[in-house]
């Protein structure tokens, strides 16, 4: 094209300076024009992932902070199990499909054998009274040829001695990655590596989270801990636990005290990963913690992936671990799973993607546009872009904007199993007490507390307004009429609405505060709203908590300090007023109802029950429950217990989040799974269809540069001709 142009141009002989350089330009142009199309023709030019990784078997996503821990004794948010859930391996794990939750073998060959055991050490029969049962074994057997993946802390020379557990100073001063040891090994997993793994637990210089609660339940783990307090990591190996033996290289007991069926979903928690006292004894070793060679930046597990980068300043990778170990896709599930298509990778081998790439981004805008080019295989919805992928639909539910839809861009929805809520403290002279007085004020302040206009205002709808201690998906959780709070809300057309503020008000005057009025000042009665929301941000949402009182004629004066200061009036019981969340440590009402257990008391025991709340009927009914199997006399218990807290009030229940993730088309084997954190093995992406997608939507656009081009010679033309007046000018 570009030759013909100028043969054309050429041909009509024009001889003046300003065709030539009309002519000289626009071959120019048009030969770049020409190169640009011939180079980009079958490449994305904005693409920020490297060429050949077009068709490889790659899942893109993001995070925005560094995970702290990647250590699985220490390790407890969700940024940090977004990782580490991928390469360790407790014995057992959550269903990926079922539902209810249903905990299943992972490395483990089967369920535990559960053994009931008396004072004396003897064993009892199942159904045995709970007051006879003193102990309980969990005998687990693991599988064979599980191996480790591979790792510089298990390579061994030809005399089979450790390459890297005695490093010299010059070879520590020498590294500056895990990668400079470039010897690695593996070795088989065993059952002593998950009995290691305990006493890691216990040891206080590793500081586990769930040390404390550990104690009360695993027999030895307490006597144990004060063993080894001044003793090395590196130590503990050969030092016996009570609770926890080593029967043979592939099977081990755990022994807790008295029955506790929540022990189990415990063992599904990255907490009782094995860990190879190997692994200790290279990262112990002076000098590698300087320079961030420890188990907190470079793991070590047997799951489905390894961690090949960690570069908190650019990105994270995860590679197919070479060595692990036979695993399936799920051949059952609920029914609907089937027609869903998520059957149909039933019976294959996981994982289906060989890499996953995890890119810093730390702004919402620029995150939000690569997603929508397919750079992202899936994004959660900032409120700066919830307009443009969500729409509300005529009888209030949510739908994709038909810009997303027309990509085939999916949505995915679910109610989390966390619960936010205002708390009053219970031992305070105003607001807590058992009288009827308080009772009622509470119950007037929840209704006017108006949780729907919070989410719609504050969420972009996204959360569902609690009506009781349970979030959905937990056993007890009653639907419909039977699970509303009739003290606050009335059934209705079908649905729960909330009562009207008269009724609010009536409840105040009932307990003394007509019209909002204290009767001791004579003036508007004053509450304290203690918060850690200290920044320019939370204003609105404090300003609303105070609009949410003045419905009632109540002064809300708001304490905001420091999380120190906040946690410090916790404890001592000088808070009045303030919010309080849970999420779920595993699928079981007990999980929540014992954050009212008297005996979970934070003044008096340091637990989690904030509001200090105690009645003895809640009490004695949470601890009938508490152990007990699922059942319909379970059921029961659970609706009286809720039943109990809903008219004694010492939470305003407020919501459930509600979770946005879109995913594009090419991402596969969807389905929430708000208990499993493993679930990346069981992703795979149509890498085809993902390569024909961002072609699509990324192809080139080179008009305005041609067009940009013309202009620019147009515009240089005059110039052309000044000069040349110019000279003609000088020469005369």
């Amino acid at each position: 094209m570009t030759l013909l142009l100028m043969s054309s141009l050429l041909s009509m002989k024009m001889q003046t300076c300003k065709a030539r350089v009309l002519v000289l330009m626009l071959s120019v142009i048009f030969w770049a024009a020409s190169y640009s199309c011939a180079a980009w023709a079958s490449a994305q030019p904005n693409n920020p992932y490297p060429e050949d990784e077009d068709k490889q078997v790659i899942l893109y996503e993001s995070f925005s902070e560094r995970p702290k821990h990647m250590d699985p004794a220490v390790a407890y948010s969700s940024n940090e199990y977004a990782f580490i859930a991928q390469i360790y391996e407790p014995p057992f794990q959550y269903h990926y499909l079922k539902r209810p939750y249903q905990v299943v073998p992972l490395t483990a060959t089967r369920m535990p054998e559960v053994i009931y055991l008396n004072q004396k050490g003897d064993k009892l029969e199942q159904g045995a009274n709970d007051n006879d049962i003193a102990f309980t074994d969990y005998m687990i057997e693991i599988q064979h040829g599980i191996r480790y993946q591979p790792h510089p802390a298990l390579a061994t020379n030809t005399q089979g001695d450790y390459e890297y557990h005695q490093l010299s100073t010059a070879q520590i001063k020498a590294a500056t990655s895990l990668n400079d040891f470039n010897i690695t090994g593996s070795r088989e997993l065993t059952a002593e590596d998950y009995v290691y793994q305990i006493k890691r637990l216990a040891h206080p210089k590793i500081q586990s989270p769930i040390a404390e609660i550990m104690k009360n339940y695993i027999v030895g783990f307490d006597n144990f801990s004060r063993q080894v307090k001044d003793k090395p990591k590196t130590a503990i190996r050969n030092l016996p636990i009570a609770g926890v033996t080593a029967l043979s290289r592939y099977q081990y007991r755990i022994r807790i005290k008295g029955k506790y069926p929540q022990f189990i979903y415990w063992l599904a928690m990255p907490f009782f990963s094995p860990m190879p006292w190997e692994a200790d004894v290279f990262y112990d070793q002076a000098g590698l913690a300087d320079k961030n060679i420890t188990l907190d930046w470079f793991p070590i597990g047997t799951g489905p992936y390894l961690m090949a980068e960690n570069n908190p300043n650019r990105r994270m990778i995860l590679l197919k671990n070479p060595l692990f170990h036979l695993e399936t896709y799920p051949t059952e599930g609920e029914p609907e799973d089937k027609q869903k298509g998520l059957l149909t990778d039933a019976g294959k081998q996981l994982p289906f993607i060989d890499k996953v790439v995890f890119m810093l981004e730390k702004e919402t805008i620029p995150y939000w546009t690569k997603f929508l080019q397919g750079y992202y295989d899936a994004s959660g919805i900032a409120s700066d872009s919830f307009d443009q992928a969500i729409q509300f639909t005529g009888s209030g539910g949510v739908a994709l904007t038909p810009t997303l839809l027309e990509k085939g861009i999916q949505l995915q929805t679910s109610v989390t199993t966390s619960s936010f809520y205002m708390g009053f403290n219970m031992l305070d002279a105003t607001v807590g007490g058992a009288t009827e007085q308080a009772r009622k004020l509470r119950q007037a302040i929840a209704i006017a507390v108006d949780y729907e206009e919070f989410i719609s205002i504050f969420m972009n709808g996204r959360g569902v307004a609690a009506q009781g201690v349970l979030p959905p998906g937990i056993y007890g959780f009653a639907e419909s009429k039977e699970g509303i709070n009739p003290y606050i809300y009335d059934w209705l057309d079908g649905k729960a609405q909330r009562k009207k503020i008269d009724a609010a008000r009536q409840l105040m005057a009932e307990a003394g505060y007509a019209g909002g009025i204290d009767p001791k000042t004579k003036e508007a009665l004053i509450l304290y709203f203690d918060t850690t929301a200290t920044s320019v941000d939370d204003r609105p949402r404090m300003n609303w908590y105070r609009k949410q009182f003045e419905k009632l004629g109540i002064k809300l004066v708001i304490r905001a300090t420091d999380y120190n200061r906040f946690q410090e009036k916790m404890r001592t019981g000088n808070a009045q007023l303030f919010v309080w969340g849970w999420n779920a440590d595993y699928p079981d009402p007990e999980n929540f109802f014992f954050l009212l257990y008297g005996a979970n008391s934070k003044v008096q025991y340091g637990g989690e029950n904030a509001a200090n709340y105690h009645n003895p009927e809640f009490d004695r009914l949470f601890e009938q429950m508490r152990n007990m199997d699922n059942s319909e006399q379970r059921y029961r218990i659970i609706q009286q217990l809720q039943e109990i807290a809903r008219h004694d009030a010492p939470w305003i229940f407020g919501f459930h989040p509600k979770n946005f993730a879109l995913f594009h088309s090419w991402y596969k084997n969807l389905k929430p799974n708000l208990m499993a954190n493993n679930q990346l093995k069981y992703t795979r992406i149509d890498t085809a269809a993902r390569a024909e997608k961002r072609q699509q939507w990324n192809e080139p656009v080179f008009w305005p540069l041609v067009l940009g081009g013309v202009v620019f010679v147009l515009m240089l033309i005059p110039a052309v001709n000044a000069y040349r007046r110019r000279v003609k000018e000088t020469k005369r």
